[in-house]
């Protein structure tokens, strides 16, 4: 029984949604970010940057329980702890996987995060950092678009990856950084195939709130 430490976040839920598919059983603690809980001695054990989400294996690789923090090591882990396909063993297809997850990692999510601090309910308007990553965001949306999806169902090929995983969450807030998927016609096609997977449905939900 994999313990998963997260809250209802992007980040958060790409954990959850790759618990999902991988068929893993897990516990949800639920990390309240905004009353300060991931700062908590225990959780700092488990993830030293104190950002979420963590996830202990009491069955890790030796046999002995393992954390994992970080959210690209965390999918890492679980493809290769199951041998799932979501991350391809080698060649080209591992390769694609692992750059469309490098770039929704030093990208997507620092931008559009970014993009949601300065323009969703911000606690003071700032129009520069508004326009820069709302810029920014909009840029990584035509790369998907335009440069990827145009050629390909999903980010790393044909087949849903990890790198769709570590996406979609961010993707699903759109919203959040003023962003209308319907000017992006190849990446709503392919958020409207990955919203209808049992799996992803399931790890948005977790934890409950919204």
């Amino acid at each position: 029984m994999i313990d998963l430490y997260t809250w209802a976040t992007p980040n958060g839920r790409k954990a959850s949604i790759m618990l999902e598919e991988v068929g893993l059983d897990y516990t949800v603690h639920e990390i309240n970010i905004g009353k300060g809980e991931q700062h908590d001695p225990e959780f700092l054990k488990i993830s030293p940057n104190n950002r979420i989400p963590a996830i202990v294996d009491p069955d890790g690789p030796d046999g002995e329980a393992v954390s994992v923090f970080e959210t690209g090591a965390i999918l890492i882990y679980l493809a290769e702890k199951t041998g799932s396909d979501l991350l391809p063993a080698s060649g080209r297809a591992r390769i694609a996987t692992l750059e469309w997850l490098m770039w929704q990692m030093g990208g997507v999510g620092p931008m559009f995060g970014q993009a949601h601090h300065f323009l969703f309910k911000p606690k003071e308007v700032v129009p520069y950092g508004q326009k820069r990553y709302h810029d920014e965001a909009k840029r990584l949306y035509m790369v998907m678009n335009d440069r990827r999806l145009n050629d390909t169902e999903y980010l790393a090929g044909d087949a849903y990856s990890i790198a769709d995983i570590a996406t979609y969450p961010w993707v699903s807030r759109h919203e959040r950084h003023e962003v209308d998927l319907n000017e992006f016609s190849n990446v709503k096609r392919w958020f409207d195939t990955i919203s209808q997977r049992a799996a992803v449905q399931k790890g948005m939900a977790v934890p409950f709130q919204n």
